[in-house]
């Protein structure tokens, strides 16, 4: 992984790389710039920190350590490494969370790229191979349709002074025009916006200066409009900050899942709540990253696996919250009563076994049409984790061990 001081100092050697015209290139460019813009962005996930794993179905994100850049991987399991970073530190809002709010009271130094900038910075980087796409977000500087503004105008300079045709991944401000939105999804390959909470309430609580309904939601509803307008490559995203504000994981699932159906969005990206010093929620406690880690499990139930919503519920406690455990394990322990046995058994039985994915699932209907399966070993062969599955399989008409015994040994 490229560390954020290598970016830095591999920007500052391809300086000139963007152009042959040196009168061109930025010989005074503050490189301090691209560190603090790309700290700025760093409680902005957008990234899957729970799994690196790929489905064909959707475009999965790898974590990684530096705020900088991340690795996304495409639906063919293509690794893309993105140049992501705010276009501005200054903002208008006051997100009561967020270090680059009007309400942060510690010590920040503002900068701002000039379009120009911006494009050299990215151009010269991914000219010399060092990054495949950009991820662009943003503070407020003025106001959102003039920041969007010069946001779109540095993603025209890449493209059309630099014919840069990497990835971009575009973040639509809060509250900011149709008409600048949809000048974005002419020029890009994915549009988000954060809806940071589950519902009004919980964001009046976080911030005074943004509306739910017609700074966030409004403008998720005109990038669907959008979306099917211009077939956008990628779709929407967006985000939520876990445990910010004491709402419970079945607050958060139950918005999750009309978003999903509402929104049409491709993923939903989950940030566990971690107080910054300088912010009003700086004594606030930082929230589990085990918490977030479940949600992106339970999400994937939902998503990949297809489980219902009757179904994610048994995952919650009766005060909505999850717990530290695998949600698949505490859901299969409520609705399987018996053995379920590899040879008969649909795929959508299959892979509602711990130990079962979409894949060995598919490998395991494959496999017996030809072939009986009569002993564990088979299923080891074709992908399924045996210790997770074991109790919930019956072969050759034998359970393998009591669920009852088998849960205490591992508890």
């Amino acid at each position: 992984m490229t560390s954020l001081e290598k970016i830095i100092h591999l920007a500052y050697q391809s300086k000139y790389e963007c152009t042959n015209d040196k009168s061109r290139a930025f010989t005074d460019f503050d490189f301090s710039k691209i560190e603090t813009l790309g700290q700025g962005t760093k409680h902005d996930m957008c990234t899957l920190s729970s799994s690196p794993r790929i489905a064909n179905r959707s475009e999965i994100l790898q974590d990684v350590d530096r705020p900088i850049n991340f690795h996304s991987f495409t639906t063919t399991g293509c690794s893309v490494l993105l140049f992501k970073t705010l276009f501005t530190n200054y903002c208008t809002h006051d997100c009561k969370y967020c270090q680059n709010s009007t309400e942060y009271n510690g010590h920040k130094k503002i900068y701002s790229y000039t379009p120009e900038e911006l494009a050299k910075v990215t151009i010269s980087l991914y000219k010399r191979n060092y990054i495949d796409g950009l991820f662009l977000s943003s503070g407020i500087n003025s106001d959102e349709n003039t920041t969007t503004e010069k946001m779109i105008e540095t993603i025209k300079i890449l493209k059309e002074r630099y014919n840069f045709s990497g990835y971009i991944h575009f973040k639509v401000l809060p509250g900011v025009s149709y008409e600048y939105i949809k000048q974005a999804s002419e020029i890009v390959d994915r549009l988000s916006i954060n809806i940071e909470t589950p519902n009004n309430n919980y964001l009046s609580e976080l911030s005074s200066t943004k509306n739910y309904m017609k700074d966030i939601l409004k403008r998720q509803n005109f990038i669907k409009k959008l979306e099917f307008k211009k077939k956008l490559p990628y779709g929407q995203t967006t985000q939520l900050v876990i445990g910010a504000c004491g709402e419970s994981d079945f607050e958060i699932f139950n918005r999750v899942i009309r978003e999903y159906k509402e929104m049409m969005l491709k993923r939903v990206y989950y940030s566990a709540f971690n107080p910054i010093q300088g912010t009003p929620l700086e004594k606030t406690s930082e929230q589990p990253m085990w918490r977030e880690h479940r949600l992106y499990q339970l999400d994937w139930l939902y998503r990949i696996y297809d489980f219902s919503e009757k179904e994610i519920k048994i995952a919650f406690n009766e005060d909505g919250f999850l717990n530290n455990k695998d949600p698949k394990l505490q859901i299969a322990l409520n609705t399987l009563d018996s053995g379920i046995d590899p040879n008969e058994a649909s795929y959508e039985e299959l892979i509602r076994v711990p130990g079962i994915g979409p894949k060995s699932a598919y490998r395991i209907i494959n496999f017996r049409k030809r072939n009986n399966i009569f002993k564990r070993e088979q299923l080891l062969k074709l992908g399924v984790r045996i210790k997770s599955a074991s109790p919930f399989l019956k072969i050759n008409g034998a359970e393998y061990i009591k669920i009852d015994n088998w849960i205490e040994s591992n508890s």
